[in-house]
């Protein structure tokens, strides 16, 4: 179902709901690429309410609902935003909710950007749990990837006014910014946003997906929040999905994404993964990817590492033992640049 982009008075929230909350980067979803919905649709049902990104065009979505509503059996909600871009690459954005646990409330629209700061202006409504009545914004974007990290900047910095922007078309609201940033949360380009009050919620591991099983290589997906939200967050985290669909990360990346995605949960909803081979509940833990220790691992899992490939793996094994990450630059050809990739990475064990 499609929603009119009207407005209404103000919900006030409570403390307490039940849903799962997700944001997915679904790389090029309708585009002729081979995808597969009912894998995509079997790793959406995960969550209650899903921000998507790289929505290539409307019609996939539509697509996508119906493998939804087969795959669960319930009936799910999407709407997504005109297209979006500079050029002639142009991008959706996305919601999809499960109508028996979210509502849409008002206020979708898209970002007027006056200063022209956005590749794709970022897409935002209001969302109520329908079990307490909760109602939070929820925004969704796309930062440019660009050639280097520096042109990744402007948009980053550019968020700073967004945010302000939701708290003024969302007054006395929670509000969520849901997205692919491109950039790691710790990266010193997230300045403007903290002062502003907004933090990361994931803050640790990696969600974008390397082509080795257990293989993840950045943490550019997230969630920020202000800091004076009423939530009750519960859980947050990220989805490593490949394990219970059952197929390699070659395959994935082929067929499903190259991103995982990142999730809240709210009071005292659980996201609990799902096999989709046997339907088996499978433990989340179970499918986060293990660290590599510098002074333990072997070859094949160092090689797991930005910038690190056999040579090199052979080299930290000839040079063990490792008290400190930053001794790698002792290894030729690792300088700085590899070693903050690294670092970000959060694979190496600390």
């Amino acid at each position: 179902m499609c929603c009119l982009l009207t407005f209404s008075i103000v919900i006030p929230s409570t403390a307490w709901s039940d849903i799962v909350v997700g944001s997915w980067n679904i790389r090029n979803l309708g585009w002729d690429n081979g995808k597969s919905f009912e894998h995509v649709a079997h790793v959406t049902q995960h969550f209650d309410l899903l921000a998507i990104q790289e929505v290539m065009n409307e019609e996939a979505i539509h697509k996508l609902e119906r493998a939804l509503e087969a795959s669960s059996e319930e009936e799910w909600s999407s709407m997504a935003s005109h297209a979006l871009g500079e050029s002639s690459y142009r991008e959706h954005y996305a919601f999809m909710w499960r109508d028996s646990t979210v509502e849409y409330a008002d206020g979708a629209v898209v970002f007027i950007d006056n200063r022209d700061a956005f590749a794709r202006e970022p897409y935002s409504a209001r969302f109520r749990s329908l079990e307490s009545g909760t109602t939070f914004a929820l925004a969704n974007v796309h930062v440019t990837y660009g050639d280097s990290i520096s042109d990744r900047l402007p948009e980053i910095d550019a968020l700073a006014d967004y945010w302000q922007w939701m708290s003024e078309v969302y007054p006395d609201t929670p509000r969520l910014l849901a997205g692919d940033f491109n950039l790691a949360p710790s990266h010193s380009g997230w300045e403007a946003m903290s002062s502003v009050g907004a933090y990361p919620l994931i803050t640790e591991g990696a969600s974008t997906l390397g082509m080795s099983n257990g293989e993840y290589a950045n943490l550019y997906d997230n969630i920020w929040l202000n800091e004076d939200h009423s939530l009750n967050i519960s859980d947050h985290g990220i989805f490593y999905f490949p394990d219970i669909l059952n197929i390699s990360h070659s395959e994935v990346r082929d067929t499903v994404s190259d991103h995982a995605p990142v999730y809240l949960t709210l009071g005292n909803a659980e996201l609990t993964p799902i096999s989709m081979e046997d339907g088996e509940v499978t433990s989340l833990s179970s499918t986060k990817p293990s660290c590599v220790d510098l002074n333990t691992a072997s070859a094949s899992e160092l090689d797991t590492l930005p910038h690190i490939g056999p040579a090199r793996a052979q080299d930290i094994i000839e040079l063990r033992p490792w008290s400190d990450l930053n001794e790698l630059t002792r290894i030729s050809g690792l300088g700085d640049f590899h070693l903050d990739a690294i670092t970000l990475s959060n694979r190496v064990c600390q």
